[in-house]
């Protein structure tokens, strides 16, 4: 090892104790733009027909634009379907991008080719959601993790098989598992191994795609204590795809939020969590459930989105949220708002965010579709809504004049009905002083 470089000590982490503990290299700046990306689309061709001909695209992802900086970590969230793990891919140049660019550390590596990737694998790895289908069951753990040394022509110091047991014991598997099989481990040892793989080459960028989705909560815990010591050790840079809010926010520092292949809100975690602008991310945290005994009997203020998520071969003109928001109104229809940094370390695609000043308040009509989903909406969520949002405020103010009005109504109803059987029975006395 050279003196410029910073040799750490990582402890073991194994479901049991050990005594082992291993040493990488730390080489990342801290601070610099290590990714960016701008514009990045990636849109899958449907094809029919004897000749194949192109009908349609599916549009995973569609114009996003971010950036990582070193040592940080990026979290991703966002429903089923929205393009998180295809925008892994793309970074990690595992697909090849329709349109976009991505740059790492300047270089514009978007349309590289295989010989050209190549020791661009050193800096770039990923860790992969399945951790049963991402092994070879046929090949042993020595060779799985010593792959990427052989594929990438590097002879690691003292060989690759003691360097191979060397990041076992990072990852906190014991090095005498080397000659095993992936069958022989349980899910989160084999997410282990897949880490391990991942870091062999002691990469820069780390993609991980749901990388504890597959695991039980207590071996969640210990996969994601053992990325967050990775990275403070190493300094290593993060991109997590993830479903779990909760393990997003012990995670990440900034969150980006998905939806139908569009980032809609892009914010640092503490600003995310504490005031989330977008309406979808509102409804996102308001599922997180609160582990508290005293609200065992308060009423849930859960945001319940109305119908499933469009097609992403057919997206909803405008914003593509606007069949499911309950502050939709004609511009959202029409214009597709643009990711605009609203606050200090939070951007925001909306034309009516939450917790800041409506950016169309010109437009104060709801549509017919944002009424139908302020059905599904806690009245003390469309209080809040009304502050920020012109059309809401009308609404809710149309809705209270309406229940007002029906009680009156239904008093005069009854008046009417005694007076009509006072004069049937021949009686002149009103039917208030009966």
């Amino acid at each position: 090892m050279s003196d410029d470089e910073k040799a750490v000590k990582i402890p073991a982490q194994a479901d049991g104790p050990t005594e082992q503990g291993a040493t990488l290299t730390k080489d990342a700046a801290p601070g610099e733009v290590l990714l960016k990306v701008t514009g990045l689309q990636k849109h899958f061709p449907i094809k029919k027909g004897l000749l194949q001909r192109q009908v349609g695209a599916v549009h995973a992802v569609d114009g996003i634009d971010f950036e990582v900086r070193s040592g940080e970590t990026l979290g991703v969230v966002g429903e089923s379907g929205c393009g998180k793990s295809t925008m892994g891919r793309l970074i990690t140049r595992l697909l090849e991008p329709t349109a976009g660019k991505v740059e790492f550390q300047g270089k514009d590596i978007t349309h590289l080719g295989v010989s050209g990737m190549r020791p661009l694998r050193r800096d770039v790895q990923m860790i992969f959601q399945d951790p049963y289908s991402s092994l070879n069951p046929r090949h042993t753990i020595g060779t799985i993790v010593g792959a990427p040394f052989k594929l990438q022509g590097v002879e690691p110091e003292g060989g690759v098989k003691k360097e191979v047991q060397r990041l076992l014991s990072v990852v906190g598997l014991n090095p005498e598992h080397y000659n095993r099989y992936p069958h022989e481990f349980s899910g989160g040892q084999r997410q282990r191994i897949g880490i391990a793989r991942a870091l062999a080459l002691n990469p820069k960028l780390v993609v991980a795609d749901e990388p504890v989705s597959a695991l039980d909560v207590s071996i969640q815990a210990q996969v994601v204590n053992l990325l967050d010591d990775l990275q403070q050790e190493l300094g290593l840079t993060y991109v997590i795809i993830a479903h779990d809010l909760s393990v997003v926010r012990h995670v990440s520092d900034r969150i980006a939020v998905m939806y139908l292949g569009k980032i809609v809100e892009l914010a640092d975690r503490d600003l995310l969590y504490k005031s989330p602008m977008h309406p979808y991310t509102k409804a996102l945290m308001s599922a997180v459930p609160i582990p508290d005994p005293r609200r065992k009997h308060a009423k849930s203020e859960r945001i319940l989105l109305k119908g499933d998520v469009p097609s992403p071969i057919s997206p909803p003109s405008g914003c593509r949220f606007h069949t499911r928001c309950w502050k939709a109104t004609q511009v959202c229809k029409t214009t597709e708002p643009v990711l605009v940094e609203l606050r200090t370390g939070q951007q925001v695609a909306c034309h009516h965010p939450e917790n800041f000043e409506d950016q169309a308040p010109q437009d104060t009509v709801l549509l017919t579709v944002a009424k139908e989903a302020a059905e599904l909406v806690a009245d003390e969520v469309l209080a809040e809504s009304a502050e920020t949002s012109a059309a809401v405020a009308a609404e809710v103010a149309a809705e209270a004049a309406a229940e007002t009005a029906e009680p009156t109504e239904a008093t005069g109803d009854t008046e009417a009905v005694d007076e009509t059987a006072s004069e049937a029975s021949g009686d002149d006395t009103p039917a208030k002083e009966k």
